[in-house]
């Protein structure tokens, strides 16, 4: 169905080849996960399937790409999209109408396919994604997590062979995770659909996939090339694996288990072994103080939704925070009330002393910084070097402060690099710098790990662990259960604007299945979160 033969694709006035050397053939009918780490090429290489590169981005493509016997390079993007789907890591990128069901139905109407197909097919989707609640509301009212599900919805109407998602799961709550997931096996298993996925969260993917394809990162052999093979076989040597499979290589198991279930099933040996060891320290609860912030009461409604209901919550210094919560419970909301986007309907948001909504933003840059869910939203110079001397400046920060912070996260990123070009990784860690030149007490982060591979993500924790121990409160709206049990001191889970638990991190992870990270999942109830853990107790 997809066939490389030898491709390589290097973008205009780029040192190196985005993509290098990829030979291999996908067949009809089946699940392709592609993986690797941040900066690796695989945005280049799902755009080489649907045409969009060269054809939308530019830049040189050598070899040959061919689609259902299609060649790219003599068929436009429009020209494969009866055959191709794609889903980037954008979905507000690809919305052209403003209503869910508009939206579904606009690939079929670019297509002429027949009206009554179409009003059928809408609501086979909404019924498949779990919209049909949405199918009137405005696309600028949904949260983030239900305009991804939107935008899988909007490719999937004209039943395309071909689908290509690039982290189609990145901005979803584990049970929206799921739903996605079962819904794309439906399509592979009963319809024959291939699809070729780029996902960073392979916890929740990779028992899925028929086969995985690895790209080799920046700073690889100038010879490696993509791999493609079974999962379990690619997993051995993979640099991102998750922590099933990093457990399984700790614990020597053979063949590496790729889910929970095959986990479990070898996993006492492991559990008597780590019964006689102590158990884990808990992340250092930081010292009182007076609080950094505190929210009493509040309420915000936007429109006829009330997102948020009688909200209480006292931030102290060095408190690291993760909100969690299924996609619209309200969790970006009170980011926006913390930094000032929103403001309260009832009750009061103070930070620092201060009402966030009514402090000038160059005074309240330097009490509380947010790194939104479209990191984008914070960039605007046309290279890096200049977006990074311009937050120095706004931050009154030493020159090099922004650009320092970019290098320890993701040291592939150069200058001259446009920050439209980056991947959405890069975009994120790029916006994180520039919010953290201006080292604010409170730092809030939306999403922080989307995009991000296991390394870049590991290199993130170190940086607000550093943070955190110099007394900077951080709290973050994240779907990554990984993250927040390697993390947080506290977790707060929401849901319909209200919080309906608050505690340590440990006890209100273990206490909910949903929320639970993978290591728990295989040793059981506790008090075990993560391989890191793991490894040091078998030290």
């Amino acid at each position: 169905m997809i066939r490389f033969e030898n491709v390589s694709v290097r973008y205009d006035g780029a040192g190196r080849d985005a993509l290098a050397g990829a030979d291999f053939a996908v067949p009809e009918g089946e699940l392709v996960l592609l993986v690797g780490p941040s900066g690796a090429g695989k945005s280049t290489l799902l755009g080489a399937v649907s045409g969009l590169v060269p054809h939308f981005t530019g830049g040189t493509l050598r070899g040959r790409v061919t689609v259902a016997g299609r060649d790219t390079r003599t068929h436009k993007p429009r020209e494969l999209a009866d055959v191709v789907g794609t889903v980037g890591q954008d979905p507000l990128a690809h919305f052209v109408t403003d209503t869910v069901e508009d939206e579904l139905a606009y690939g079929m109407e670019s297509l002429g396919i027949a009206p009554d197909v179409m009003r059928r097919r809408v609501e086979e989707t909404l019924d498949l994604l779990g919209l049909a609640e949405l199918r009137d509301r405005p696309i600028a009212t949904l949260s983030g997590g239900q305009r991804q599900r939107v935008a899988i919805g909007s490719v999937l109407t004209p039943h395309p062979r071909v689908l290509v998602l690039d982290e189609p799961t990145s901005a979803l709550d584990p049970a929206a995770a799921e739903e996605v997931l079962a819904v794309l096996q439906r399509l592979v298993h009963d319809l024959g659909t291939t699809v070729l996925m780029a996902e960073h969260r392979l916890e929740r993917v990779v028992q899925y996939a028929d086969q995985v394809l690895l790209l080799p990162g920046p700073g690889s052999a100038p010879d490696a090339r993509p791999v493609l093979g079974p999962p379990a076989e690619v997993m051995a040597h993979s640099p991102v694996h998750p922590p099933v499979v990093a457990l399984g290589r700790l614990a020597g198991w053979s063949p590496l288990p790729l889910s929970v279930r095959d986990a479990r099933r070898r996993a006492a040996p492991l559990r008597d072994r780590l019964a006689d060891a102590p158990p884990p320290a808990p992340p250092a609860a930081p010292v009182a103080a007076a609080p950094v912030a505190e929210v009493v009461g509040l309420r915000v409604r936007r429109g006829p939704v009330e997102a948020l209901r009688g909200v209480h919550l006292t931030l102290g210094a060095g408190e690291t925070v993760a909100l969690m919560g299924r996609n619209g419970a309200g969790k970006s909301t009170l980011l926006s009330a913390l930094v000032g986007l929103v403001e309260p309907t009832r009750g009061t948001v103070r930070v620092g002393g201060a009402a966030p909504h009514r402090t000038r933003p160059r005074d309240l840059v330097r009490r509380v910084g947010l790194v939104p869910q479209e990191p984008r939203d914070l960039l605007y110079a046309d290279r890096v070097a200049a977006e990074c001397a311009a937050a120095d400046g706004d931050a009154q920060a030493p020159p090099g402060t922004c650009r320092a912070l970019v290098s320890e996260l993701l040291p592939s990123i150069t200058d001259d690099t446009h920050p439209r070009d980056l991947s959405e990784g890069q975009r994120l860690v790029l916006a994180l710098a520039v919010v953290l030149a201006a080292r604010p007490p409170l730092l809030l982060l939306d999403e922080p790990t989307r995009g991000l591979d296991y390394a870049a993500k590991a290199r993130l924790v170190g940086v607000l662990r550093g943070l955190a121990a110099d007394g900077h409160t951080i709290v973050l709206a994240t779907h990554d259960v990984e993250l927040a049990a390697e993390l947080a001191h506290r977790v707060l889970i929401l849901a319909e604007g209200e919080v309906v638990a608050d505690g340590p991190a440990a006890e209100v992870v273990l206490a909910s299945p949903s929320f639970a990270p993978q290591v728990a999942k295989v040793l059981g109830s506790g008090p075990w979160l993560t391989v890191t853990q793991v490894r040091e107790a078998l030290r």
